[in-house]
Parts: structure tokens; C-alpha cells; sequence
């Protein structure tokens, strides 16, 4: 077999050729005491059979040398460091790879017409060990490419045409059901609008979804609104001023984000109108501005820097070939009740 062809071989076309997942395979190969010899012996054979050569990133990293890990982003780097969300995120991943004594790469796109940049820069230098993708979009073919690759990935969200790929996220839907929840029966509103992301991303389209299943389950005559953002300040500004502009009697807006509510409630301001005596506000994330602003915004509390320090452990234990099978981890969330939507915590 040509060096040409060996180098197409990846560890999933041994654990394929054996019958057992990734990881299993990568343990075997590292003659981790958790896989029989009868195993080890299967897959060592199955690798020389095909040619199979082990990421030199990952034989360093189970030596105790110093590796890499990568963060793929595909946003701008303007979009990804002027994010408090993402600079959370990756506070938490600096984290866990200073613990494992790792470097760190992250990789954004250059501008927004080059969507494959922060991924090709990644597969093509072969100098990380590992990737954690966050913040792709539901048709993105690039995840694909990245999950089917040779280099063990770890996705941040849910990706449910992924089954089979490793994740880590909170559980989008009961978060937004629960502050919707909060408003209908806490404060008896139920004229709400909701300002969505982009519904191009799955975290979107189950926030969503949660606040219409709260909706429909509150037993109660309930209509509601939607306007989309793209989670951006000024997006929520725009979006809150379609709202007013077209429901009247709206008595809530839910945004999607903090940013995007911050900017619902310049809009608001702007038209002399008072939170949250005459429109009660929320958000989602907790990750700034919500609890600097007068009043502070109910949201959820999403633990970005949880979430980042999460994948980061998994990402290298699958480098490391000592994860469990691919598994979306679900972090817990918590919901923050200021008095944007008229409550009093405290």
C-alpha cells in the first residue's frame, strides 16, 4: 500500500472493520486495560491490514507531552471576541487545556464569504489533536466533514441529524418553556413575542420550540408573535421594533438572547413606553449585559464556561482514547428572575 493511500486511513475505518465504536478502537490501540486482548489483537490486526497510521497528536498527548486542541468557530473573529457568550466558552476550554498543559488554537473565518475558512485551516494543518465546533449552522456540510474526519471533534449544541457525534449543550427547549412558563403564570401575561436567532441554528429553533410548547401547554387563550434576530444587539432593536409596529397590545417580548433583549429594550425606551410596567422583557444566556442593565433582565442562566471546560475534558479523553461512547451531555441551566418581567427576587 502507497504512503498516498495509508494516510486516507482513519481510526473510524478500523473500528468500522472490527465492528466497535471509535473509541473502543482508539483504546485498543493504546492497550487500555478497559479492552479484552481478544479486541486488541482484533484491531491492532485490522489497522495493519489497512495501513493505518496513529495521529502523532494524540501519541503525544497519551506520553504526557504537550499537545494542541483547536476551536473551530465559523464567524468572524469581530463576531467570536466581541461575544461575551463565546468569550465564556472560551474561558471555560483555556481552562482545561492549561490543566492538561495543551495550546490552544481557535480558528474563525476571515470575513462572512468565506464559510469553509475556519475548518479548512484546522483539517489542512494536521497541528491539533482535537476540535471543539461551536456555534455551526443545522445545514452546515463543514460539521459533517469534521465529524467524519479522522480528528476527534466534540460539538457544541445539538445537532440532530448527528446522532452518533459527540456534544455538549443544556437543554434549549425546557429553558425557554421554563421562562415563558414563568411569565404566563407567574405574572398572567399572554400576549408575548418572541425574537428569535437565526432559525438556521438548531439553539434558535429550540428556544423556539419551547416557548410555543409553553404556550400551548399553559391551558390558557395565548397568542404570540414572532420577529427574527440574528442574535446581535441591534437585531433585537429592529425585531422589537416589528413587534410594536404590528402587535399593539403585546405585554411581553422573550428574546432569544441577552444582546438581542438589551437591544428590544432601547426600542422600547425609545418610544416612552416602561419596563416592566407596560411591557415585561427576557432574555437567555446570562452571560453580561442582563445584569447590568436597570432593570436587570430575567433570562436563563446558560454555563458557557461549564459548557467549554466540558467539551474540552471529553475532547481530550477522546484524543486520549479513554471516552465513553459518542454521548450529547446535557449541563444543567438555571432560570434568573429579575425585575424586567415585573417580578421582585429578593
Amino acid at each position: 500500500m502507497t504512503a498516498g493511500k495509508r494516510a486516507t486511513v482513519t481510526l473510524k475505518d478500523v473500528a468500522t472493520a472490527v465492528g466497535i465504536s471509535q473509541s473502543a478502537a482508539s483504546m485498543a490501540l493504546s492497550d487500555h486495560p478497559r479492552i479484552s486482548e481478544a479486541t486488541k489483537e482484533s484491531v491492532r490486526a485490522a489497522a495493519a491490514r489497512l495501513g493505518y497510521v496513529p495521529n502523532s497528536a494524540g501519541r503525544a498527548l497519551r506520553a504526557g507531552r504537550s499537545t494542541s486542541i483547536a476551536v473551530v468557530v465559523p464567524n468572524t473573529g469581530q463576531h467570536v471576541f466581541g461575544h461575551p457568550y463565546f468569550m465564556h466558552l472560551l474561558v471555560g476550554v483555556t481552562a482545561e487545556a492549561n490543566a492538561r498543559d495543551a495550546a490552544l488554537m481557535v480558528s474563525t473565518n476571515p470575513d462572512e464569504s468565506h464559510g469553509v475558512a475556519a475548518y479548512e485551516r484546522v483539517l489542512r494543518s494536521q497541528a491539533a489533536s482535537g476540535a471543539i465546533v461551536a456555534s455551526a449552522a443545522i445545514n452546515d456540510p463543514n460539521v459533517n466533514r469534521m465529524v467524519d474526519a479522522a480528528l476527534p471533534v466534540v460539538l457544541v449544541g445539538r445537532f440532530v441529524h448527528l446522532p452518533h457525534a459527540v456534544s455538549v449543550g443544556i437543554d434549549e427547549v425546557a429553558g425557554a418553556a421554563a421562562i415563558t412558563r414563568h411569565l404566563v403564570e407567574e405574572h398572567g401575561l399572554s400576549r408575548i413575542a418572541h425574537i428569535s436567532g437565526p432559525l438556521n441554528h438548531q439553539t434558535a429553533v429550540d428556544r423556539y420550540e419551547g416557548f410555543r410548547a409553553a404556550l400551548a401547554a399553559s391551558g390558557r387563550p395565548c397568542t404570540h408573535t414572532l420577529a427574527v434576530g440574528d442574535f446581535s444587539e441591534e437585531s433585537g432593536r429592529v425585531a422589537a421594533r416589528q413587534v410594536l409596529d404590528s402587535m399593539s397590545d403585546v405585554q411581553a417580548i422573550f428574546a432569544a438572547n441577552d444582546e438581542m433583549a438589551y437591544g428590544a429594550m432601547l426600542e422600547i425606551r425609545s418610544r416612552g413606553l416602561r419596563i416592566p410596567e407596560d411591557i415585561a422583557l427576557a432574555g437567555y444566556d446570562d452571560v453580561g449585559v442582563s445584569r447590568l442593565t436597570t432593570p436587570g433582565i430575567t433570562t436563563v442562566h446558560v454555563p458557557a464556561e461549564s459548557l467549554g471546560r466540558k467539551a474540552a475534558a471529553i475532547l481530550f479523553d477522546l484524543v486520549d482514547g479513554t471516552a465513553p461512547d459518542p454521548v450529547h451531555t446535557v449541563l444543567p441551566f438555571d432560570l434568573v428572575i429579575r425585575e424586567s418581567c415585573g417580578s421582585h427576587p429578593g
